[in-house]
């Protein structure tokens, strides 16, 4: 197992944290002045582990901004009169008494990261300051066992899914840094945040202080142990859901691997998350899952069809599945991510466990995306749940929004379709016709936000969607298309109502207001 940090844990001081919020503030460190001191080029690179570019920008500039930089987003050691300049309130001795760098000499050597982080959610856009263990970039080499990691691309991922709603109570399970817990603060009137890692949770609860956010409640351990009897109305998590061999010498990071064998993080973690709900209440994820039994399987949707038998059949679920990938491309993505690369000898040695692992169970693909569990409201506790289960690739936007409308207007056609629809402003047709033909081949209905699907449609369906504009009523519009296509108006009902349906959860049609 790769080796723990030598540096103790930040020490999250309330008053200290108040007076470094204070210092950044004062000097601006935020996202986009820092990106207009070194440029665009060169924080686009420091994204992809670079920061030469960064070090060329600001080469002799010893100015404020310049300096905290170096120090908090690099992780390069300054001068520490210099660090004091730019750190008046909370001086040197402050800084190390967050437990954030350490005095050598005359030097101020970080030993953590602090970045902005700036983010959009339904009251505008915002930014954090964030605090994490150094880097690869920083480090020089491989990461420690218990690292704690920054704002990635997962964490990313989770805010913009996360449903934009108002909750009393919410759950950020595995809170890592605390990202996901500060984000969703701003929505709920108390978080609690729970992670297996003291190291975890001193950064986070750091990061609550110097954010100035006080309504999160941090408690240590596994799953959901430090909240047993209790209920919640949102639930989020970023779990360690990378499926790692748990065999003698493949590092294990606290960050990304949960410990167990597969899938089994995230099936427990689905198992045990309803009990936690309350009516109406839903827990959103990111996760992996194996499919097994070979190409045959992938064909039959295995792992999706695995992951939704962990639901009980009462509850909500919507799963999408944004990529999928085969053993051996899942075992290169993380053993790269590890910081070990096919010139190095351990590579190998990696591989090899992690395919034989994987051949033990079967696994013919590994597939990850956004996983959604409701327990359905009081109101409609009576109606059939929602089980959808999909795959899309394509890039999407405001999916957060998305689902909460789509779950809005599941709950919504229980009681039977709107009498009027209108057809939403983002909804674009494309007719394919072959050369020389006047009928289209192909019709299809393209949504520009949300999840953009591109969905195909009869000329039945897509008149009627051409048609809801307000003015006429449902079965009006059902009506008039029965004399146009000549066709009986039960008969195009019946075709016609579960599609429509469809297109209003799907937010290509709504209700007229």
């Amino acid at each position: 197992m790769t080796a723990v940090s030598d540096t103790p844990a930040p020490v999250p001081d309330p008053i200290l944290s108040t007076a470094l919020a204070a210092d950044l503030d004062a000097a601006d460190f935020r996202s986009e002045p820092l990106r207009r001191l070194w440029g665009d080029e060169a924080d686009d690179a420091l994204a992809r582990g670079m920061r030469e570019p960064i070090l060329r920008a600001i080469a002799g500039d010893q100015g404020t901004l310049a300096t905290l930089g170096r120090l908090l987003v690099l992780g390069m050691r300054q001068p520490a009169d210099a660090v004091a300049a730019a750190l008046p309130r909370l001086g040197v001795p402050g800084l190390v008494a967050l437990g954030l760098a350490r005095l050598e000499g005359d030097a101020v050597v970080p030993v953590a990261l602090l970045r902005p982080q700036s983010f959009v959610d339904a009251e505008g856009i915002g930014e954090w300051w964030i605090a994490s263990d150094l880097d690869e970039v920083a480090l020089d080499g491989a990461l420690p066992a218990d690292h704690v990691l920054g704002v990635g691309g997962a964490s990313r991922t989770l805010a913009e899914i996360i449903m934009p709603i108002e909750v009393d109570r919410a759950l950020d399970l595995g809170t890592g840094c605390g990202i996901q817990a500060l984000l969703v603060a701003r929505h709920a009137g108390s978080v609690v945040a729970t992670d297996i890692s003291p190291r975890a949770l001193a950064y986070a609860e750091l990061n609550a202080h110097i954010n100035g956010v006080s309504n999160i409640d941090f408690r240590l351990g596994s799953m959901f142990e430090p909240v047993a009897g209790e209920a919640f109305d949102l639930i989020v998590s970023n779990p360690p859901f990378v499926i790692t061999p748990r065999v003698e010498g493949v590092p294990e990071y606290e960050y990304r691997d949960g410990g167990l064998v597969g899938d089994a993080l995230v099936e427990q973690f689905l198992r045990s998350a309803p009990d936690f709900l309350t009516p109406g209440g839903a827990a959103q994820l990111l996760g992996n899952w194996e499919s097994r039994g070979g190409q045959a399987a992938l064909e039959r949707r295995a792992g999706l069809d695995r992951l939704s038998s962990w639901v009980p059949a009462d509850f909500d679920l919507w799963v999408v599945q944004r990529e999928e990938l085969s053993p051996l491309g899942y075992a290169e993505l993380w053993i790269r991510d590890g910081g070990t690369t096919p010139r190095d000898a351990a590579f190998t040695p990696l591989l090899t466990a992690w395919l034989d692992d994987f051949e033990a169970r079967g696994v013919s693909a590994v597939g990850f995306g956004y996983i959604l569990v409701r327990r359905p409201p009081e109101a409609s506790a009576s109606a059939p749940a929602l089980r959808r289960v999909e795959r899309l690739t394509q890039p999407v936007s405001n999916v957060g929004g998305a689902l909460r409308a789509g779950l809005a207007a599941h709950d919504a056609l229980a009681g039977g379709l709107p009498t009027t629809l209108i057809t939403s402003a983002d909804v674009t047709e494309a007719r394919h016709l072959l050369p020389g033909n006047d009928d289209p081949s192909i019709i299809e209905l393209r949504q520009g936000g949300g999840f953009a699907r591109t969905i195909s449609v009869d000329p039945a369906l897509a008149a009627f969607v051409g048609a809801c504009d307000g003015e006429l009523t449902v079965m009006q519009i059902a009506a008039a298309l029965a004399d146009l296509f000549e066709v009986p108006f039960t008969e195009l009902w019946v075709s016609l109502e579960p599609r429509i349906r469809q297109l209003v959860i799907d937010g290509l049609l709504h209700a007229a207001e």
